[in-house]
């Protein structure tokens, strides 16, 4: 038995990261000449923003906001408030129709936004506001146009509880028994985090199953371990190609009809395998995926001290985008707590070896082959969450990378045979998700752009805002919490993002142009247990807050001097950054 590891040839992965790497450094080099030839006053650049500048401060009269009152001003927001309200209230766990209901009004208020925010509010009347205004807008529409299409894809949704009662009576009268063999990857693992793991595996209510502790750094102790707990151990004599490696050395040293893979620290619940093996009784099913869930808090929840009250930002992700991608035959493989077809994966030729994110791109191979993935929301395994916030941020960093390395491989699920345009959509708005890192912090520092440089990003009345933005912003706001099944509310979950938004804007930049200039790094887990000031990840924050609070106070002193108290206050609202 064999396994390929899926090494492209060089000259493949040569000539596409050149192509990805010069177009990227192409589009940045020829949007800096246009901004350089703007500034110099070169007449026809020139000309070409000032005709659209005269567009942008004559917009449709359908795009201006009505010349009546605050009140009726507010009264779309009110009524799209009440009846978002209404919905969930009739309806507290989104259901098809009133899912469909809430979804459909978010897309119509998405294009009504996006509408008004191109045609009417940029600000084009010179270089220096320009350049700012187009890229907030640009950046805006990225951030747009990855939630919009994660709406779209929650027009349909799956649930298989139902599905698992029924295919799981075969396993349990034992008419669907096939062979399981249990992988369990370690690396530097400490040896009592592996014998909770083990010791729950072998307490699966599954009589035909065989568990084998996957050891790639030979340690002697986890040799003894696997001795005492009476489990196979397997080791190699190098550590190529990571945790992929590792799984698919195991594969050429084991039988089973079904390869189940637990992380180190991950323990199952009993009836793990008795409510996800019935699924494969389909052979066009190639995996099951089960959420990751967690017995300790985030660093982030932690430092807060918010561990009852925020959901770990991972399980937010099973709660929300992966019933999501499962309506639209794109479940992520999440490199844990999955059962997949020995047949199937060696078909595809095995666990990929070209990304860091080997589980994700595995999945997208079976997919591309024709197999199904398919995802069960149930709680059927727990992990450790990052115990402090450096590993936390190697983790996202980690993901980031590799699932970005997309790119430069054969495994990219945009151009791969075999997948449809529902699968590619919803895997660009997983790709997209990263590059939202990089709006972000464009987003932090533009009002820093207004109070020193003088910059007016957005051109757009009191009465606009109140029309356009209003509604859209607000009713956002209300369904959040309820579309992710009260998982997080909009604003507590926009903490995780800037936390770490300036690491992965870097990060997002750097593996575009290096894609594979990194090593697959392991999240510590188990070993730390002092507490420690992470200030490579806080100083970017810091010094965003001190710049923040001395504009705040400078402009609030020029407020004070120029008399934007008196009555006489301009309604023109400036230096706002919409996102």
């Amino acid at each position: 038995m064999s396994v390929s590891h899926l090494k492209p040839k060089s000259r493949w992965k040569s000539s596409t990261l050149r192509f990805s790497t010069l177009m990227l450094v192409g589009t940045l080099i020829i949007s800096g000449l246009v901004v350089a030839l703007w500034f110099a006053g070169e007449h026809r650049i020139s000309q070409i923003f000032e005709q659209v500048n005269k567009l942008q401060q004559n917009p449709p009269m359908w795009l201006e906001a009505p010349m009546v009152t605050g009140k009726c001003l507010l009264a779309p927001t009110i009524a799209l408030f009440i009846g978002v309200l209404a919905v969930m209230r009739v309806s507290p766990q989104p259901r098809t129709w009133s899912r469909r209901i809430v979804v459909g009004i978010l897309i119509v208020l998405t294009l009504r936004y996006v509408t008004w925010r191109s045609l009417s509010t940029l600000n084009l009347a010179n270089p220096l506001n320009g350049v700012f205004s187009l890229g907030l807008f640009v950046l805006e529409m990225l951030m747009l146009v990855s939630s919009t299409i994660q709406l779209f894809l929650m027009l349909n949704v799956k649930d298989r509880k139902r599905a698992a009662d029924i295919k799981s009576q075969a396993v349990i009268d034992g008419s669907f028994n096939p062979t399981v063999d249990i992988f369990i990857p370690t690396y530097s693992e400490p040896a009592f985090i592996l014998r909770r793991t083990i010791i729950g595996c072998q307490a699966l209510n599954y009589p035909n199953k065989k568990i084998y502790l996957l050891d790639d750094t030979r340690r002697p102790e986890m040799a003894e371990l696997a001795k005492e707990l009476k489990c196979n151990y397997i080791t190699r004599l190098d550590n190529l190609h990571a945790k992929a490696g590792n799984l698919n050395h195991a594969l050429t040293k084991t039988e089973g009809e079904l390869i189940v893979v637990f992380d180190a620290d991950f323990i199952p619940t009993t009836n793990f395998l008795t409510r996800t093996v019935g699924f494969l009784q389909d052979s066009n099913v190639a995996l099951v995926q089960t959420p990751q869930s967690f017995y300790n808090a985030d660093p982030i929840a932690r430092n807060l001290g918010l561990e009852n009250i925020l959901t770990s930002e991972e399980e937010v992700f099973y709660r929300q985008i992966q019933p999501i991608r499962d309506g639209a035959d794109s479940v992520v493989c999440a490199g844990t707590s999955f059962v997949v077809r020995r047949t199937a994966l060696l078909e595809t030729g095995g666990f990929v070896t070209e990304s860091l994110s080997e589980d994700y791109f595995t999945g997208i191979r079976l997919s591309a082959n024709g197999y199904r993935l398919i995802y069960l929301d149930e709680k059927l395994s727990a992990g450790l969450a990052a115990e402090n916030i450096a590993a936390h941020t190697t983790q996202r960093l980690r993901w980031a990378r590799g699932t970005l390395q997309a790119f430069f491989i054969t495994s990219n699920p945009l151009t791969i045979p075999g997948l449809s345009l529902i699968q590619r959509l919803a895997h660009l708005e997983g790709l997209l998700h990263w590059f939202t890192s990089i709006s972000r912090v464009y987003f932090l520092i533009m009002p820093l752009m207004y109070s020193f440089l003088g910059v007016i990003p957005i051109k757009a009345s009191l009465a606009e805002l109140m029309f356009f933005f209003l509604p859209y912003y607000l009713v956002n706001l209300a369904v959040f919490a309820w579309l992710n099944n009260h998982a997080r509310s909009a604003l507590l979950s926009d903490i995780y993002s800037i936390v770490l938004c300036f690491p992965l804007a870097l990060t997002v930049i750097q593996v575009m142009l290096s894609p594979f200039s990194s090593c697959f790094k392991v999240t510590p887990k188990g070993t730390v247990n002092n507490y420690t000031f992470n200030w490579k990840l806080a100083l970017p924050l810091i010094s965003l807050f001190i710049l923040t609070a001395i504009s705040l106070w400078r402009n609030l002193g020029m407020s004070m001097i120029q008399g934007v108290w008196a009555p006489e206050i301009d309604n023109t609202v400036k230096g706002i950054g919409l996102g």
